[in-house]
């Protein structure tokens, strides 16, 4: 009311729902779902989808909060004393990346005023600011089972993922604990690029390629499909490498990674897998959380926790497979390898044997111009190193090469080879050695 007695304007925000509904709102049934703010993209997508497959009329409305604090709701919208915090204003929209340059407009506070033929809906989507932050989504009807059933679909869809399926994701946690979803794209790597004794690889290929390929089938034979592979040995073997070869063989298929702080988001990752199977997770570095007992913290003995009871709660008959990575198997808790159930095979890459050095050799020497005449030797001389000294051997050696060039000429030779072994196994001392994964230096540097 006014000063004078008389009744203030309506808001506009309920003339809107009193002209929607042909009546007084304040009556109506409202029903309310929550969402975390990193399925923003996966719910925009579903109420799009949710207004676009039924063919329903919808109209959307910004909603303006007059004072911060006093979040907005139909209930409040559908009474004018309440009603009077709010106004109708632009529409607010969060502009959220996808994959690759991809971006998706996500409505931040909006109010959908929906028909489907005769059947009046409205539906409030709001962003939580205080405690938790939640995106919060109402819907009003004229009766109660007709908003369920709209918000349990539109529920549905999102936890479907349609944003996130397929591709390769990151969860990243912010100091104040909030999650972000992020999307990677991995270079594409064949087979050939993944230098390994050919048994070795089989084995990876068969615990992890071999069951995707054949789910259907071991499915329908009752064979579980969850599945883990620990994958250690020493830095710059391949460990990584052959995780994202794996990747690289199952497109289509959603990948998680978990590395560095991340390793604290394993709930969140195990939902998103339970949601977006099939899919592949992987922790890099499990030994920072794994460590045994005397040598823990609290949080790392939490986390670890947490992974086995995670990886312990997935259906078995969902197609998802974590595969971990360390360097150091000799600290991790015990628990982690022999609780059946969580990690099924574990497999050491060593370094590259003699013929693995060779084909490395040849991989990354692609495009220099050689003129080395006793590969043998330099096979021999690096025994224990891996492929990413091998890597680093080659283009130390480029160098070199440059250096010493005639008229503009790039050409290896056995001298600018043994200047690079030199350099890395002799000047470079032992942290050198040890950064580019050299187990132990045999290699004399001579010249």
């Amino acid at each position: 009311m006014s000063k004078n007695g008389k009744r203030s304007k309506e808001p506009r925000l309920l003339g809107r729902l009193q002209s929607h509904f042909d009546g007084d709102p304040a009556s109506l049934p409202v029903v309310q779902q929550q969402f975390d703010p990193h399925e923003r993209p996966n719910l925009q997508l579903a109420i799009q989808e949710m207004v676009r497959a039924a063919k329903r009329q919808c109209e959307t409305v910004g909603v303006v909060t007059l004072e911060h604090y006093n979040m907005p709701s139909l209930a409040r919208l559908s009474r004018h004393a309440s009603a009077e915090s709010y106004d109708e204003g632009p529409i607010e929209h969060f502009d959220v990346a996808l994959h690759g340059d991809q971006h998706l407009s996500c409505v931040k506070n909006g109010l959908y005023l929906i028909r489907e033929g005769k059947e009046p809906l409205a539906m409030l989507v709001t962003e939580q600011q205080h405690w938790a932050q939640k995106l919060v989504v109402e819907v009003m009807s004229a009766e109660r089972e007709i908003g369920e059933r709209f918000l349990r679909e539109l529920t549905r869809q999102t936890r479907f993922g349609a944003a996130f399926r397929g591709h390769v994701l990151s969860i990243e946690q912010d100091c104040h604990r909030q999650l972000a979803v992020r999307f990677h794209r991995l270079p594409t790597i064949s087979r050939a690029e993944l230098v390994l004794p050919e048994a070795l690889l089989q084995r990876i290929e068969r615990h992890t390629l071999s069951f995707s390929r054949n789910a259907e089938r071991l499915r329908a034979a009752g064979r579980h499909l969850k599945r883990g592979i620990l994958l250690h040995g020493p830095p710059g073997t391949g460990k990584t490498l052959s995780a994202m070869y794996i990747i690289s063989q199952m497109p289509g298929r959603t990948a998680l990674l978990l590395t560095g702080t991340a390793i604290g988001t394993i709930e969140t990752a195990c939902q998103l897998a339970r949601m977006l199977a099939p899919v592949t997770v992987i922790l890099e570095d499990v030994d920072l959380i794994g460590t045994e007992r005397n040598h823990q913290t609290v949080g790392a003995n939490a986390l670890l926790f947490e992974l086995l009871n995670q990886m312990d709660g997935l259906a078995e008959d969902t197609d998802i497979l974590f595969i971990l990575t360390t360097n150091r198997p000799d600290i991790l808790e015990p628990a982690l390898a022999s609780r059946p159930g969580r990690i099924d095979q574990a497999i050491e890459v060593q370094p590259p044997d003699a013929d693995c050095r060779r084909r490395l050799i040849e991989l990354y020497s692609r495009g220099l111009q050689l003129k080395v005449t006793d590969w043998d030797r330099l096979i021999d001389r690096t025994a224990g190193v891996s492929g990413a000294f091998i890597r680093e051997l080659l283009r130390k050696a480029a160098v070199f090469a440059a250096e010493a060039g005639d008229d503009g000429q790039l050409v290896v030779k056995d001298e600018h080879v043994s200047d690079a072994l030199a350099e890395l196994l002799v000047a470079g001392g032992p942290l050198t050695q040890s950064l580019l994964g050299a187990v132990r230096s045999t290699g004399s540097g001579e010249r």
